[in-house]
């Protein structure tokens, strides 16, 4: 059932339900880039929350307007003006008061959310409330979404990742180098603006998929998870955008293979299990190549030390090191240096003294700062600049 889930063979809803968690795992995915990269990634959590008493009042509205309480377009709009609201005031605290910018995030978050779940208490006391439906917006629902529910939410999330993409070098610059963007004419307020604009659009529209609890880890995870691959931003936006896009079209097949589970953690879960395989996967910053490294630079360090022996007639006396030098062919088993050991101790040696007066040097003192006991020197310094070194320290010495 999950093959056919995964090829989409599973209806037209659950079709229509797996792209639209899709498209919105690319939006957030791209979106939440831009936001880490800002270091307001905690501004995502704010706004999400807030969403639940603009949620709360259009279901009421609608019910006392006599209308279906359920209409998400509407449910949509108060969840985005109540989300703004909460926005607008996190800044007006941070500009009018001492108040710092978490501090605001952290006090408008618990109050806007307090104030939603007081709001779910009073519907459920009305007639229709205990028929809302409201508590799928927490953890996300798909099992009772309607076709145009799934429509809406593929279009939004289309929508805001067209917008992100068209700004995204704004985006960058003024992540990267805020006074140059600036010099170079670009308006932050404004970029700023914009920015908590398409992340707003992300929350809401990620509501009936993710819920307004865990859209905050759809709009992070992929961005940190991307970060591991590449030092590259706009490559990293472009990862993001497709672990998030995975995360969400995984997990609403899954979800759509198990409907008593719901949409929002099972996503949420995906994009952990991408984000856990990249900490440990990624070739460069991954756990495995840093302990990879860690063993081949020890493995150096060792090797050093038993070729700067070898040069000054001392014995190998460490097991590790013999085993070392044997391996790559410097030693032999009985302990004798090879012709290709003496040549490489000769070579330790030299670059040691390569170093010794580097450091003395006035003109390319800077450049000893690279040495830290196993760079050779020629991965620094030019053929002419080793050159003129040698000259200073006289011909090499032959290892004993």
């Amino acid at each position: 059932m999950l093959r056919d889930a995964l090829l989409l063979q599973l209806g037209y809803n659950a079709t229509l339900v797996a792209l639209g968690a899709a498209a919105l795992g690319l939006a957030a995915g791209t979106i939440g880039s831009f936001l880490h990269l800002r270091k307001r990634a905690l501004v995502s959590d704010a706004i999400s929350h807030a969403t639940l008493p603009g949620l709360a009042l259009a279901f009421i509205g609608l019910v006392l307007l006599g209308q279906d309480g359920r209409s998400l377009p509407v449910l949509m709009a108060g969840a985005a003006v109540s989300a703004w609201a909460g926005l607008w005031i996190i800044g007006w605290l941070t500009r009018s008061t001492r108040m710092t910018e978490d501090g605001a995030i952290g006090a408008i978050l618990s109050v806007f959310f307090g104030f939603g779940i007081v709001l779910l208490t009073v519907i459920q006391s009305l007639p229709s409330g205990r028929q809302a439906g409201l508590e799928g917006f927490l953890l996300g629902s798909t099992a009772g979404m309607l076709r145009a529910d799934a429509i809406t939410i593929a279009i939004g999330g289309a929508l805001v990742l067209a917008a992100a993409l068209a700004l995204r070098r704004a985006f960058l610059m003024v992540a990267f180098d805020q006074g140059y963007a600036e010099v170079r004419g670009l308006n932050i307020a404004r970029l700023d603006l914009a920015l908590m604009t398409l992340v707003l659009a992300v929350t809401v529209v990620g509501l009936k998929v993710v819920g307004l609890i865990l859209v905050v880890a759809l709009l992070i995870i992929p961005p940190v998870a991307a970060r591991f691959w590449t030092d590259r931003a706009e490559l990293s936006v472009a990862i993001a955008a497709l672990l998030g896009g995975l995360s969400g079209y995984l997990g609403a097949a899954v979800s759509a293979t198990a409907p008593d589970l719901p949409t929002g953690p099972i996503i949420v879960l995906v994009a952990f299990t991408f984000f856990a395989a990249s900490m440990l996967l990624a070739p460069r910053r991954g756990v495995v190549a840093a302990l990879l490294h860690q063993v081949q630079l020890g493995q150096e360090v060792h090797r050093r030390q038993g070729l700067v022996a070898l040069a000054h007639g001392l014995p190998v006396h460490e097991a590790r090191t013999r085993r070392l030098l044997r391996r790559a062919g410097l030693m032999r088993a009985d302990g004798v240096v090879t012709e290709h050991g003496r040549a490489a101790a000769a070579n330790a040696v030299r670059d040691e003294a390569r170093w010794r007066a580097l450091r003395g040097s006035v003109a390319l003192a800077e450049l000893a700062a690279h040495d830290n006991g196993l760079t050779r020197i020629d991965e620094v310094l030019t053929r002419d600049q080793i050159s003129e070194i040698d000259r200073r320290i006289g011909p090499p010495k032959e290892a004993t």
